[in-house]
């Protein structure tokens, strides 16, 4: 009869990305990903819906403030669809980084009882915001789709392709900054407070509520922090390609693309660093 041992090696290499172990415990990963999705509705009202209420509600408030009381300009586009095309992209990104970066702390008492491969958890936040995204997507599909019968100015560019592409960029690159965000912080706990505030103040940063045209126009010494913010092209992308909003930069979008595989490689290595010897500083 025979029985199954693992042994459990310290790695001395920091370059070791451990990616083969993960994929060892793919069937936790899909567990968890399950478990954090239920775990989100399982005792509200609305339950999934609130995927789809919470996007409508933001959009609604843009509108009224930034598009008939600032009255920002839009590209042409319909206020309501360019919003909540901003919303949708910004979301995910947010949702991964904020998520992400707390992994450490929020399961120090999980991580000190059993061992697995410890970057499983914040892939499994990945893949569920991913379903949240998608549920978000059908409200954008909606109003796109409503607005097109309409007559409404709606260009979709060849360039809709591209849409796994972004989706890959803004998953990759919260996972890389959250897992590095959560090992700093078992170290220096206060700086998880800086995080939600930090990304909502980033978002103003990010061609969300204006087009980057508006900006280049009426801030042009400015406008190359929003430029070369990597969230930025991935946004102007999105509404390039699915409302013909903008303009296509490919040398942004490889930016950020770049920017994205050396933040996750940096956060992964530093997050596998780190659970050597995080129960002492939790």
């Amino acid at each position: 009869m025979s029985s199954f041992q693992q042994t459990i090696k310290p790695r001395d290499n920091f370059f070791n990305l451990r990616l083969g172990e993960i994929w060892q415990y793919r069937d936790l990963l899909i567990l968890l990903v399950t478990r954090d999705f239920i775990a989100k509705f399982k005792q509200t009202l609305l339950g999934p819906a609130w995927f789809i209420v919470r996007p409508l509600l933001q959009t609604v408030t843009y509108t009224f403030i930034f598009g008939s009381v600032a009255k920002l300009p839009t590209d042409g586009v319909p206020k309501s669809l360019f919003y909540l095309a901003g919303i949708t992209c910004w979301s995910y990104f947010s949702n991964c980084l904020t998520a992400t970066s707390g992994t450490f702390t929020k399961n120090a008492s999980l991580f000190g009882k059993v061992y697995f491969p410890r970057a499983v958890m914040p892939i499994s936040l990945i893949l569920s915001n991913l379903i949240q995204m998608g549920i978000q997507m059908i409200l954008f599909l909606l109003f796109f789709f409503t607005y097109l019968i309409k007559g409404a100015h709606i260009q979709v560019k060849p360039e809709l392709y591209l849409f796994p592409v972004l989706i890959l960029i803004m998953g990759f690159m919260g996972l890389g900054l959250g897992m590095f965000i959560s090992a700093v912080t078992t170290k220096y706990r206060d700086l998880s407070y800086l995080v939600t505030f930090g990304t909502q103040l980033v978002m103003y940063g990010t061609p969300v509520i204006y087009p980057l045209s508006l900006l280049e126009q009426k801030a042009e010494k400015w406008a190359w922090i929003v430029k070369y913010n990597p969230m930025s092209s991935i946004v102007e992308t999105f509404r390039y390609s699915f409302l013909g909003s903008g303009e296509m930069r490919w040398k942004l979008l490889l930016y950020s693309g770049v920017f994205t595989v050396i933040i996750f490689l940096l956060g992964l290595l530093v997050f596998n660093r780190t659970e050597k010897n995080f129960m002492d500083t939790v």
